[in-house]
């Protein structure tokens, strides 16, 4: 049976989205999820939504307990996650506003448990194609259908945080053939995919990082406003995209 998590933050934790929401805590061997799951349902598809941190945006990115997080989805049946996140632009092609779907990651965190598999057999989790290109392509056409302006194939790099980039890294990422920057992918993409779900992420960039010399430095104030303004974006392509997830046929591994 079809089960979609959605892992958000601003405005897409809200229970109005969902038929008959009902709140259920949810605990895990690795501790305790960033927020009970809103659990109801989207034209059919049972759904459940998390907050990545927490519902009052108070876990910065390394306190996040992401291996909690999966663990909760996967314990409650999420076949899918669709996941959203705000990321700095490294290229002048994909403006503010404009959304990304990825199919590449570089992990440039240091401190994160990365993987469920660090303790009993020693598992080697191909990660080729860490997205799931079937949900890949139904985000992408679904934002078509909507007239969103979107970008595939691009890659993404996770930092660590809080704080943001240096000029020099910022470039470097570039030189990386980086597109996008943030600081929550890695892991929750790798840890999805050691639990055997298919994940995909929406990315909204919100600024240009600090690389671009014509545009102000980067803000905390300046992505929160961005995020606000253009949630909705995203809650409609979920919206599009989740009945379409529960008719989709086609076999996909990833």
């Amino acid at each position: 049976m079809i089960k979609v998590g959605i892992i958000g933050g601003s405005g897409l934790n809200n229970p109005d989205i969902l038929r008959n929401p009902q709140e259920l805590a949810v605990d895990t061997r690795y501790g305790k999820p960033s927020s009970a799951l809103t659990c109801g349902v989207i034209e059919g598809v049972e759904v459940a939504i998390l907050a990545r941190h927490g519902r009052d945006h108070s876990i910065h990115p390394g306190g996040v307990n992401f291996r909690a997080n999966i663990d909760a989805l996967a314990q409650h049946g999420c076949t899918h996650i669709l996941a959203a996140t705000a990321v700095g632009s490294l290229r002048k092609k994909i403006a503010p506003g404009h959304l990304v779907f990825p199919d590449q990651f570089i992990d440039f965190t240091r401190q994160r448990k990365t993987t469920f598999f660090d303790e009993g057999p020693v598992v080697h989790t191909p990660m080729g194609e860490p997205f799931c290109p079937n949900l890949r392509r139904l985000l992408a056409e679904s934002a078509k259908e909507l007239g969103l302006t979107h970008h595939t194939g691009k890659t993404v790099i996770t930092i660590e945080g809080p704080r943001f980039s240096t000029k020099a890294e910022s470039h470097m990422f570039r030189s990386w053939n980086a597109d996008i920057i943030n600081m929550s992918t890695v892991p929750e993409v790798n840890l999805a995919r050691e639990r055997k779900i298919h994940y995909a992420t929406a990315a909204m960039s919100t600024d240009y990082d600090c690389w671009h010399d014509d545009e102000e430095p980067v803000t905390w104030e300046m992505i929160s406003r961005i995020m606000r303004d253009n949630a909705q974006h995203v809650i409609q392509l979920f919206l599009a995209v989740i009945p379409r997830i529960g008719a989709d046929q086609d076999i996909c591994n990833g």
